[in-house]
C-alpha cells in the first residue's frame, strides 16, 4: 500500500516510516526538512500549511493518509504564544490535508490523524474507553478541536481514525529521552502524589496498531494505549528497576507548578485509558505491560 505520511521525520514518524516499509508498504513522507529517499521511504517537501501540486500529484495514488504533525506539548510553559503554536501546528496541518482530499477528488480509503489521551481530561481512577466524551482543560479542548478538523474527512466518504496517543515509549526520544539521564544520575522518582495514571504505548506497538488500522474496520476515536496503564509512581519504579537505579525521589506538585505553570497540570493528572476498540478489533499487543516494553527498548 502507498501511504502519505505527514510528520514522518520526528521521533515517532521516523520509526513509523521504517516500520511500514518493513511491512511492505511505501511511505511518502511530507516534511519541511527533505531527506534522501531510500528503503521504501520517499520524502516530499511541504510547509504544513499550503496544498501544493508538488506533493498533491503523488498523494492521489496513496490509499492511506497518516498525519502525525504537532509541536510537543511538553516543551516549556504554556504561554499564550505557545498555546497558539500548539494549536496551529495541529489544526493547521490537519485542515490542509482535508482540503487536499477535497481538491484531488479521489479520496484515500482511510485517514489516520493523531490525537492524544489528554482528550479525556483528568479522569482520576476511572477506567476510560473511547465512549467517554472529551474533558475540560486546554489539552482536552485542543484534542477535541483537532479531532473535529480530522473528522471533516469523513464527510468526503473517508474512513477517519483519531488516534488518542498515550506516552510513546521508545529509545532515543519522547519521555524516555528525558527521564533516562535523570535516573542514571540516581535522581529518579515520581511526580506529585504519584497516583495519577499514565497511559502509554511502546513505539513498536504503536507502529503495529497503525498498520492494523489501515485495514481494520474502525473509525472515530481509538485509544492508542497499552492495555495496562500504570500510575506515575509505578512507572518510575519500573524504569528504575530496568535501569538498575533507585526511584525513591519525588517532585512536589507545587514545585512543578512554579516551574511549568499550567503545563504542570498535564504532569499531575492522567487517564486510565484502555484500548477497548483496538482489542475488540483483534489487535494483539507485543508489549502489553510496562516491564516488557521498557526491557524491549532499553536492554
Amino acid at each position: 500500500m502507498r501511504i502519505l505520511l505527514a510528520g514522518g521525520t520526528g521521533f515517532i514518524g521516523r520509526y513509523m516510516a521504517w516500520s511500514l516499509a518493513q511491512r511492505g508498504h511505501q511511505s511518502l513522507v511530507l516534511t519541511r526538512r527533505p531527506l534522501p529517499s531510500c528503503g521504501g521511504v520517499r520524502h516530499l517537501l511541504w510547509d504544513g500549511v499550503h496544498v501544493s501540486e508538488d506533493w498533491l500529484s503523488v498523494a492521489r495514488d496513496c490509499s492511506a493518509w497518516v498525519n502525525l504533525c504537532g509541536e510537543s506539548v511538553a516543551e516549556g510553559r504554556w504561554t499564550a504564544a505557545r498555546k497558539k503554536l500548539l494549536t496551529e501546528s495541529r489544526l493547521g496541518s490537519t485542515r490542509t490535508l482535508v482540503q487536499a482530499m477535497e481538491k484531488i477528488g479521489v479520496q484515500p480509503r482511510v485517514f489516520i490523524n493523531a490525537s492524544a489521551a489528554g482528550f479525556y481530561g483528568d479522569t482520576g481512577d476511572r477506567r476510560v474507553d473511547e465512549s467517554l466524551p472529551s474533558g475540560k482543560g486546554f489539552l482536552a479542548e485542543l484534542c477535541a478541536a483537532w479531532e473535529s478538523e480530522a473528522l471533516k474527512a469523513s464527510r468526503l466518504g473517508v474512513r477517519t481514525v483519531c488516534l488518542r496517543l498515550g506516552a510513546v515509549l521508545g529509545r532515543g526520544g519522547g519521555m524516555l529521552a528525558r527521564l533516562i539521564p535523570v535516573f542514571r544520575l540516581f535522581l529518579g522518582g515520581h511526580l506529585g502524589s504519584g497516583t495519577q495514571w499514565l497511559p502509554w504505548i511502546s513505539r513498536e506497538d504503536l507502529a503495529g496498531l497503525i498498520a492494523h488500522l489501515l485495514c481494520a474496520d474502525l473509525s472515530g476515536g481509538v485509544n492508542a494505549t497499552a492495555p495496562n496503564p500504570v500510575s506515575n509512581r509505578d512507572f518510575g519504579k519500573a524504569l528504575g528497576r530496568v535501569l538498575g537505579r533507585p526511584s525513591r525521589l519525588w517532585t512536589p506538585g507545587f514545585m512543578l507548578r512554579l516551574a511549568w505553570g499550567e503545563m504542570a497540570g498535564m504532569l499531575l493528572s492522567g487517564q486510565r485509558a484502555l484500548p477497548k476498540k483496538a482489542l475488540a478489533s483483534g489487535f494483539v499487543f507485543k508489549q502489553p505491560d510496562i516491564y516488557s516494553a521498557l526491557r524491549a527498548e532499553l536492554l
